[in-house]
């Protein structure tokens, strides 16, 4: 009876583990621990065996059935285990795939770069400078006189007493006409800095391109009639441009330029300053104190420059009334473009 009893319980537990899911685990339990299991068939042969021996193997059977019991619990809690681990990791196919997010451009990167496709077509050239500039270049090489309020700190961000970060790409000119004669026709893309109060028009970091072209001949005729086919370009033809007089300390004679506002289409909004205009940047014809100052003979040469504001342009490319919003990173604007 006894070994009975001993095969049994290994036979039980080796059938157990090696159960592969819960059906053949409760097959397992029925045949060794059901109500016409093994296990009982051998319980009840107990009555005819000797009552000297009975309580020994009462006690053996005893154990064996709570040794057997305890290797299905388990193997139970093992499959449940390895189930549950399963479908964790399981793919539900019948739900709708994720695609994963495409990326797009900034809306001012797509800005600028639409802007110099429209000067690449008038057959100007992209050149970029240095973000951080030398006090030549910033302001001396361009005919600021010494005490122009452009060179306080209220205005700049300076590093040093003779490095600063560029308030605009003007200092791009200078260094390409230091190493290059006439005819020159580029355009300057670039990030500025200035000590600007941030409000719904102004930052103080910003984008913008300025265009210089310098050759024989040239007029202001040709600097309007350059910036009216790029804001055609830009806008379309109900795009208006509106020249008024300003002054730039390398431009003479200078104009400030301004396009309709389209955001009130030109009725007057707080983005515009309810003038129905928006101011996008200057322009003019180079001064000769800053032809001569790179050795261009200004009997033979003359010039324009431009320079405009990329956030402005956006701005009304978009329809949008506020400059800060390209610079919060909120994915429910950006994604909008």
């Amino acid at each position: 009876m006894d070994d009975k009893l001993e095969q049994l319980r290994q036979q039980a537990v080796e059938t157990f583990q090696a159960a592969a899911d819960e059906e053949q685990l409760e097959q397992a339990r029925i045949e060794y621990l059901g109500r016409h299991g093994q296990l009982r068939e051998i319980m009840k042969d107990l009555g005819s065996v000797s009552p000297e021996l009975r309580p020994a193997l009462g006690k053996l059977a005893n154990q064996v059935s709570r040794e057997v019991e305890q290797a299905f619990a388990q193997r139970q809690e093992q499959i449940a285990a390895q189930v549950a681990s399963q479908e964790a990791e399981a793919i539900d196919v019948t739900l709708p795939g994720r695609a994963p997010r495409v990326g797009k451009q900034h809306p001012l990167l797509a800005t600028l770069e639409e802007m110099i496709e429209i000067f690449l077509g008038l057959g100007f050239t992209v050149v970029e400078g240095p973000d951080v500039e030398n006090y030549y270049y910033s302001f001396e090489a361009l005919n600021y006189p010494e005490l122009h309020p452009a060179m306080d700190e209220q205005m700049t961000f300076y590093i040093s007493d003779n490095a600063l970060l560029r308030s605009q790409t003007s200092p791009v000119q200078i260094r390409v006409m230091e190493q290059q004669q006439p005819p020159v026709r580029i355009v300057a893309p670039g990030r500025c800095f200035r000590r600007d109060t941030v409000d719904a028009t102004h930052c103080h970091t910003f984008y913008q391109l300025e265009g210089l072209l310098v050759d024989e001949g040239v007029t202001f005729a040709d600097l309007k009639g350059t910036l009216e086919v790029f804001a055609r370009e830009m806008f379309g033809p109900q795009c208006h441009m509106r020249f008024r007089p300003d002054f730039f300390p390398f431009t003479e004679p200078s104009a400030e330029i301004a396009l309709t506002c389209i955001i009130c289409g030109g009725e007057g909004c707080r983005v515009c300053g309810n003038t129905g205009w928006l101011e996008v940047g200057g322009s003019g014809m180079v001064d000769p104190n800053v032809l001569a100052g790179v050795g261009y003979d200004t009997e033979t040469y003359t010039g324009y420059a431009f320079g405009v504001g990329v956030e402005r342009l956006a701005m009304l490319r978009h329809g949008i009334d506020d400059i800060r919003l390209f610079y919060t990173g909120d994915m429910r604007f950006l994604q909008q473009f």
